[in-house]
């Protein structure tokens, strides 16, 4: 056979073999580039849900507005995933978050490095009551009976993140003071709430995150103050003013509160 009659033969087996390639590579190309695309776009839907329902729990304050409490509200939601998959329940984490803050305080009480470890404990509670709420809207479980799981439970971690600070030394008064000034802020908001008030009301300087960080701080000081080897008396006076800074930021947020409470209200009649 000639190498024209061989080039004629060997043609329309290649020609097809080159378009079957072709379209393979073709169509491996549109999933390559597809796949990305529809995955990006994909998490992108996720994060906006996630924002969507945290405004739902709270009145329709919109996250978005704040870059904290956006990224706090997606990492919230990050972890939740994996518990969701296994299964476990919104109210089995917030009962896991005030055992874990009742943890930080015993682990204040025994001193030494202790109170460092207890501050790593506290941010652990602090994710936990976020991540519960990411469960309920995930799962879709969110209910009334599982908003007042949560509220009680956040004034029980309220309190022992307070008694944090006199546990390091702040004065046993200025504990209690911080302790009836936040449950006013928090019952005043839920009064006002039940009366028809939507949302938060304000947002104050004095919320959950700023209880978490003051106790944090009173935690990391108190074993800065031990390793440094300080005298009590001086410890104890670096330990009221923090409690001090916790009962001014206490103080400005009733106020605070109140004044956007008393003003929303009286749009209500």
């Amino acid at each position: 056979m000639s190498a024209e009659s061989e080039h004629l033969a060997s043609t329309p087996g290649a020609e097809r073999a080159g378009r079957m390639g072709a379209a393979w590579g073709a169509e491996r190309a549109g999933r390559m580039g597809a796949a990305p695309g529809a995955e990006r776009a994909g998490r992108v839907d996720a994060r906006e849900r996630a924002l969507d329902s945290w405004s739902e729990l709270h009145g329709g304050m919109d996250p978005r507005q704040n870059p904290w409490v956006r990224g706090w509200v997606l990492i919230s939601h990050g972890c939740a995933r994996p518990l969701v998959r296994l299964g476990v329940t919104a109210n089995t984490v917030t009962v896991l978050g005030v055992v874990a803050t009742g943890i930080a305080l015993c682990l204040t009480i025994l001193g030494g490095w202790w109170p460092l470890v207890a501050a790593l404990v506290i941010l652990v509670a602090a994710l936990l009551d976020g991540i519960d709420g990411a469960i309920a809207a995930q799962t879709r479980t969110a209910s009334r009976w599982g908003r007042i799981n949560d509220a009680v439970a956040d004034r029980c971690s309220d309190v022992m993140l307070i008694g944090i600070l006199v546990v390091v030394g702040a004065p046993s008064w200025l504990g209690v003071s911080i302790v009836v000034l936040t449950l006013i802020l928090e019952t005043t908001r839920a009064t006002a709430q039940a009366v028809g008030m939507t949302g938060p009301g304000a947002v104050t300087v004095w919320e959950r995150p700023s209880r978490v960080i003051l106790a944090i701080v009173a935690a990391v000081c108190s074993t800065w103050w031990w390793a440094a080897d300080l005298a009590s008396d001086t410890a104890a006076t670096l330990a009221a003013v923090v409690g001090v800074v916790g009962a001014v930021l206490a103080v400005a947020g009733t106020i605070q509160l109140g004044v956007a409470v008393r003003r929303q209200t009286r749009r209500l009649g």
